[in-house]
């Protein structure tokens, strides 16, 4: 980590003049070949108050083309960002692939400031911080070159500052109460950015410390930390291997296999039998949502399951339950290019429902480990360590107070031919076939293997999977409601 400087010499305003122009060009070049990079750049500026943050990073727009940068400014959250987990503002806020996103506060802002307030449990601030590791590790293992930038002033500089400004009638409005009772709470505020830099920092996402006190060098400084660390990260990434086209695969886990090739498909259930279980556990699951949401806890169904399994009809007939006002349904499927050019979880959590809202995937973040890992589209680092990688996420839903209900629907693969032929010879239907249902149904030896991985290794307790056998459609939608209801009811039981 580097370390603040000590040297109090400024840099003479004709070196920074004459200085200015090669910066700016280099920076303009950055983003000319950024275009290219199959990464996205972070600049995170933060640091103690008055140090010039808003300063540098206006000085960065009015030399960089605003056409490949946007700057986030991160205040206390909104009613509408408190009723979804901690990170999901920030994960909202990722630029694609390509582009420069300059952070005027941070995902750091909040930790910090929730830290900062007297009594404030040091537990939280190091959960906070737990967070914060697993999102940058994300970010870097995705490729994104993440550069942090603290700007530093002593106790004594941050006073001085804060005293020009507000003796200034010019300047006077940058400086708020808030700022002052900053400056009062320095100590405590500078041993928690300690604390900070050295819990997060890591290879990929490292801080430098720049001394902020002469304003000329703190602009250089930013703009030359950022320079290198991109003529780096680019030399790097272009020795990334290339995703591969695995001809078998091997199972990780057998134990899920064979759970799922155990589970009995002979379950059937008449129509009359059906219709009267049907409308009771519907009003059971409409009772139960419906407590949910006055509780203002949200509620996310998975649904995954083989093609033609039935999780069309699984979903319709769940969602008859619910006001339509209060949930929607998001189907996924090939990512677009503009979620191509994000982490593939952004495209998730930016569906992450609102406190007292349900929101239903028809297919899911799942798809990392199945059929990207299957045809390549993810290299084989990238899917292992998506295992951990979803768990962590639904961990982080589960910790907001969200519902996770996850299916998969079964059924063999001689019922999925039948489907998949009534499908062709249905005119209504015939939409629902294609020749990539056909192709994935030649590797339906590797999909279960992948299946089986996936039950076992994403398995949490309170996130479990429920296998639901589908070869009888009106069972498998009865089943579906039968467990939602029940796994609803533990959950409120617990609180």
């Amino acid at each position: 980590m580097a370390k603040s400087g000590t040297k109090r010499t400024k840099l003479p305003k004709k070196d920074y003049e004459s200085l200015v122009p090669v910066l700016r060009e280099q920076l303009i070049n950055l983003q000319v070949q950024l275009k290219a990079a199959p990464f996205p750049v972070l600049l995170v500026i933060a640091g103690v108050e008055a140090t010039g943050k808003g300063e540098v990073i206006n000085t960065l727009n009015g030399w960089l083309d605003p056409r490949g940068v946007e700057v986030f400014a991160f205040h206390p959250p909104t009613d509408e960002e408190r009723e979804r987990p901690f990170m999901w503002r920030y994960w909202r806020c990722l630029p694609p692939r390509g582009r420069l996103g300059v952070y005027a506060g941070s995902w750091y802002t909040e930790a910090l400031r929730e830290a900062s307030v007297p009594k404030a449990k040091s537990e939280k601030f190091q959960h906070a911080l737990h967070r914060i590791k697993h999102f940058e590790r994300l970010l870097v293992a995705d490729g994104a070159l993440v550069v942090k930038c603290w700007l530093h002033l002593s106790k004594v500089d941050q006073a001085a500052r804060l005293k020009k400004l507000s003796g200034n009638p010019r300047t006077a409005w940058r400086v708020s109460p808030d700022d002052w009772k900053s400056h009062r709470a320095y100590d405590r505020i500078d041993r928690l950015g300690r604390t900070l830099r050295q819990a997060t920092n890591r290879t990929g996402a490292r801080w430098t410390v720049i001394d902020a006190a002469d304003e000329r060098g703190r602009n250089v400084a930013v703009t030359e930390t950022l320079l290198t660390a991109f003529k780096v990260h680019l030399a790097a990434s272009r020795k990334l291997a290339q995703p591969v086209r695995p001809k078998t695969i091997k199972s990780l886990e057998p134990a899920g296999l064979r759970k799922l090739t155990d589970l009995p498909l002979n379950k059937k259930i008449s129509a009359s039998a059906y219709e009267v279980k049907r409308d009771k556990w519907l009003g059971k699951l409409n009772e139960l949502i419906r407590r949910t949401s006055a509780l203002k806890r949200s509620i996310v169904f998975v649904f995954e399951g083989w093609d033609a399994a039935g999780k069309g009809g699984a979903i319709r007939r769940l969602t008859s339950a619910i006001d339509a006002r209060d949930c929607r349904v998001i189907p996924v499927s090939k990512p677009t290019d503009e979620e191509k050019d994000h982490h593939y979880l952004w495209r998730f959590w930016r569906h992450v429902p609102r406190d007292g809202m349900v929101t239903v995937y028809d297919r899911s973040w799942y798809g990392r480990v199945l059929v990207e890992r299957l045809e390549g589209f993810a290299r084989e680092d990238e899917w292992r360590r998506a295992y951990r990688e979803l768990n962590v996420f639904e961990h982080q839903l589960i910790e907001h107070g969200t519902i996770v209900v996850k299916f998969w629907l079964h059924i063999s693969k001689e019922e999925q031919l039948r489907r998949f032929r009534v499908r062709e010879q249905t005119e209504y239907k015939r939409h629902k076939i294609n020749a990539e249902d056909w192709r994935n149904r030649r590797k339906w030896d590797q999909y279960e293997i992948a299946v089986g991985d996936m039950l076992a290794l994403t398995r949490q307790p309170h996130a479990p999977w429920h296998l639901v056998s589908a070869e009888d459609k009106r069972y498998a939608r009865l089943q579906v409601l039968k467990l939602s209801c029940r796994q609803l009811e533990a959950a409120l039981a617990q609180g």
